[in-house]
């Protein structure tokens, strides 16, 4: 197995930034999801409820990134360091962690309502809250877990699936991973579950399967939303009360240790 694609998503729910290689930190890819647009109430707005987020274009920078979307003028933004500190929620049900607000005039603007651009200032602040993670583990503004795998074969039965049902293919954006293998059998990733992968130079525990929702089936270019493939999961991969394709990881990796994923770099499984 080998890696074909690496992505992050800088700001929760945006479209997506592909990698020659990434860095990984304990939280998950240097950069993924440590920014996200919440509501009045401190809650965070993802494409589930405002799937315009897909024309949200963000290009890190050091210290910063730059916002782009149609109709607005692009803005440059420095990370908040000194910025208001607010509790916000990645889902209203979620335990409460600290962000700093970096800018609300724009991100109003372009989703048509009141919201507030928060930073997470310390990755280490918000923990896992999953019942399968372990107490030292810590995640970015992502929905649960670090770093998120999909199998290319897996993609492909997912595929054939649809062709039978008369439905068009999706790509593997609709899933938005981080991790993209190739050379595995379709579903290969199940047998993986409580084991661990070494990717490149970093070790990970495959902690779940990742339970999918709607953003599946919204078009991550237009923002168009269809029923698949949702439909056919629901037919073929419902385990355990969800839809499940691709599968939740953890870096074994602890507070100032890094290492580096890049295209191609060997993945196997350890047992």
């Amino acid at each position: 197995m080998r890696i074909a694609e690496l992505h992050t998503y800088p700001v929760k729910g945006c479209h997506r930034l592909d990698h020659a290689e990434a860095v990984v930190e304990p939280w998950g890819l240097r950069g993924d999801r440590r920014w996200m647009i919440v509501n009045e109430d401190g809650v965070g707005i993802t494409q589930r409820d405002t799937p315009l987020l897909t024309r949200l274009h963000v290009r890190p920078r050091p210290g910063g990134l730059r916002l782009a979307a149609p109709g607005q003028d692009d803005l440059d933004l420095d990370e908040p360091a000194d910025g208001p500190k607010i509790a916000v929620r990645v889902f209203r049900n979620k335990p409460e962690y600290p962000g700093r607000v970096a800018e609300s005039e724009w991100v109003s603007a372009f989703l048509g309502r009141d919201a507030r651009l928060v930073w997470q200032s310390d990755p280490t602040s918000r923990t896992i809250p999953e019942a399968t993670a372990t107490p030292g583990d810590r995640v970015s503004f992502a929905d649960g877990y670090p770093v998120l795998l999909a199998n290319t074969a897996s993609l492909d039965a997912v595929g054939d699936w649809l062709a039978e049902a008369g439905e068009e293919p999706v790509p593997m954006h609709r899933f938005r991973p981080n991790l993209v293998v190739e050379g595995a059998e379709a579903w290969a990733e199940d047998g993986w579950l409580g084991k661990r992968l070494r990717v490149g130079e970093v070790t990970f525990r495959v902690a779940k399967h990742c339970a999918r929702c709607r953003v599946t089936t919204i078009d991550q270019e237009t923002g168009e939303t269809g029923r698949q493939p949702l439909h056919v999961l629901g037919r073929h991969r419902r385990i355990d009360g969800g839809l499940m394709f691709a599968v939740n990881l953890v870096p074994d990796l602890t507070a100032g240790d890094v290492g580096v994923l890049r295209l191609g770099d060997t993945v196997t499984l350890q047992e």
